[in-house]
């Protein structure tokens, strides 16, 4: 495959990840690694003080290595895991987020997801939703690219009767040595 873009075919293409896309799984990376270690620390040293936010937590860290990985590689079905992994985070932060102010109770220390992230500077509440509209705007582009290396295909592929090396046909029924006056030998 080349290394320009412009002449690869549409199933050549491979990710690309620049501008917000690296900073984005960056931080997912940066994330993943900090939630799972601390809650892999917490539920050793300390789960029975909080099962359930310990819990969370370490639910929370493998969710973002499941959404790092999906979105580096972010093609064929790595896209639908990216998708769900984003889907289920923003869910969760939602959802434990709110909990945590209404039932406080339920968490007796802080959950990576407690008060919609705060714990982690609301990176946990915004990072999902800049995740589903990086993968968008990527799967739009990629299909913008995809159409138009068919309309490049569809506009370089030759007609019908004509040479496809630039020649000129040969008339239909015959072979191109034949009405040249070539023959076969």
């Amino acid at each position: 495959m080349s290394a320009n873009l412009s002449d690869a075919q549409p199933g050549d293409v491979k990710p690309r990840t620049d501008g917000l896309g690296r900073v984005l799984i960056t931080v997912y990376l940066i994330l993943a690694l900090a939630a799972t270690m601390r809650a892999v620390f917490q539920i050793i040293a300390k789960f029975e003080e909080a099962p359930l936010a310990y819990s969370l937590s370490l639910v929370s860290g493998i969710v973002y290595i499941v959404a790092t990985i999906a979105l580096i590689r972010r093609r064929g079905a790595w896209r639908i895991v990216a998708w769900v992994a984003l889907v289920f985070e923003f869910a969760g932060v939602l959802i434990v987020g709110s909990l945590s102010f209404v039932a406080p109770a339920l968490f007796a220390h802080d959950s990576v997801w407690s008060h919609f992230g705060s714990g982690y500077l609301f990176i946990p509440f915004v990072l999902p939703v800049l995740g589903m509209i990086w993968l968008r705007r990527d799967g739009m582009r990629r299909r913008e690219t995809t159409a138009g290396h068919a309309a490049d295909a569809e506009t370089a592929a030759p007609v019908e009767g004509t040479a496809p090396t630039g020649g000129t046909a040969a008339p239909e029924g015959t072979s191109s040595s034949e009405g040249t006056g070539a023959e076969a030998r």
